[in-house]
């Protein structure tokens, strides 16, 4: 069925129609918190605090810039595999990200800093606005080069949404602790992506398998995204971590938990191919699973070699699962993941949250110290009589929790990007960017012929 790619109304129309009503809902609701405020000199008399340093500014801004990073770059290049689709890889992941964080501000800001009927916002706000579109990114992956920008922009909208519900019933009505977001943004966002690439089966898509693969400095730019994800993931797992020591054991666990990972995948890699050479797309991929698979625990005293002993586990899983389990996917459950996210989010973020379970459950005392166990677990208020089996128990239904508003918002989404009103392209023309994009001559040509091997270029 022939499709209708032109995009010179709707694009605009959109984008414009949803920036003017961000302005609004902004004017209405955002304003500056206390330490962004111009009343801070009043603020720090009143607090007794004698120094700017003690702004939250100055903990939180070096994290902030790190995951701001990750989520523009890292997750960005990641996904500049595609041999033909570079262009929609970076410039699609920028659009949604840029007005996801908008809409996030909003979503989180009217469940967590909500006050007198207006949104307060600091950096902190800023850095889980970024971690909410992160799980828009790992989807993004799913149904990439199959999708037009404004049916990512739709998914952009409910998925946000959903997100900041499913990450209030997790860290506000169940208490669970999730820092670096095994639980809320991993496996949340793998499994709503995951779900709605399956309400998107396109049978028709071995016609482009050509196109799925890769080239040489593709991988390269690839390659660029991994490291920036890769260097920047222990800031990732520890940057809303409570000052201090947790912090610093977030940032400690997940910088072992990512070396290790690099070697199971570089094991695996070479032991699953029949020469025994290195597959560049583990290597892009599944060397990362390590800081999916710590985020729950990385606050936890999980220990540096509990830390190794988790990466370890999910680089292999992550390897494995691109050998054996994405063929199996599309070929027995319709499930065209394009990046793999089942493999380097989903599999590692149900080990994450696991991990954090029983890492809970297992808490005492003696490990933690008195003070220091109330504090890790916020064991205070209605929560001062919970205990570390059942932190655990909580820390387990927020799995579940998280695949229930993947599967059930995916679907619900999945269907509403299938009507056809959003312009995506045909089955032939997916993973291509001269559909959206405007492509240097040279590439038109190549695109040509690729097409049209008979026929000569154009003059």
């Amino acid at each position: 069925m022939a499709k209708n790619t032109y995009m010179r109304w709707r694009l605009p129309l959109v984008c414009l129609l949803w920036e003017v009503a961000m302005i609004v809902l902004f004017g209405v609701f955002v304003r500056f918190g206390a330490e962004a405020d111009a009343h801070w000199e009043e603020e720090k008399r009143e607090m007794n605090l004698t120094s700017d340093i003690e702004n939250d500014f100055y903990f939180r801004y070096p994290s902030f810039q790190d995951v701001h990073v990750m989520i523009f770059v890292g997750f960005g290049f990641l996904m500049t595999f595609l041999k033909r689709y570079g262009f929609g890889a970076v410039g699609f992941n920028f659009l949604l990200a840029a007005f996801g964080i908008q809409w996030a501000l909003l979503m989180q800001g009217w469940f967590h800093s909500f006050k007198d009927g207006k949104i307060l916002i600091g950096v902190e706000n800023l850095i889980n606005a970024d971690f909410c579109v992160g799980s828009v990114c790992i989807a993004f992956g799913a149904i990439l080069g199959k999708t037009s920008p404004i049916q990512l922009l739709v998914m952009t909208l409910f998925q946000v949404t959903l997100f900041s519900v499913n990450e209030y019933i997790l860290l506000n009505l169940l208490h669970v602790k999730d820092a670096g977001g095994s639980m809320t943004i991993h496996t949340f966002g793998a499994y709503f992506g995951l779900t709605v690439t399956r309400v998107l089966y396109r049978p028709n898509l071995e016609q482009s398998k050509d196109k799925q693969g890769s080239v040489y400095h593709s991988d390269l730019f690839a390659m660029i995204g991994t490291l920036y994800l890769w260097m920047y993931w222990p800031s990732f797992n520890s940057a809303i971590s409570d000052h201090g020591d947790a912090q610093h054991r977030s940032a400690i666990n997940t910088y072992c938990s990512l070396a290790a990972c690099v070697l199971t995948t570089m094991a695996f890699s070479s032991m699953l191919q029949k020469k025994g050479k290195l597959d560049m797309v583990h290597i892009q991929n599944a060397t990362l699973a390590g800081g999916v698979a710590v985020g729950t625990s990385a606050e936890m005293m999980l220990t540096p070699y509990g830390s190794l002993i988790v990466g370890s586990v999910s680089g292999i899983v992550s390897t494995v699962g691109y050998v054996y389990f994405t063929p199996f996917l599309e070929s027995r459950l319709h499930i065209q993941d394009t990046c793999g996210i089942h493999n380097l989010h989903a599999m590692p973020g149900l080990i994450g949250g696991i991990v954090g379970a029983i890492t809970a459950a297992a808490a005492t005392e003696d490990v933690y110290g008195k003070e220091g166990f109330i504090k890790a677990f916020d064991f205070t208020g209605v929560y001062r009589t919970r205990t570390p089996s059942i932190q655990g128990g909580f820390q387990a239904a927020g799995i579940v929790v998280s695949l229930l508003m993947a599967f059930v918002g995916g679907a619900i989404v999945g269907g509403i990007l299938k009507l056809p009103i959003w312009g995506d392209a045909a089955a032939e023309n997916c993973f291509e960017d001269d559909v959206y994009w405007e492509v240097p001559e040279d590439e038109e040509s190549d695109a040509y012929h690729m097409h049209n091997p008979d026929k000569p270029a154009s003059p």
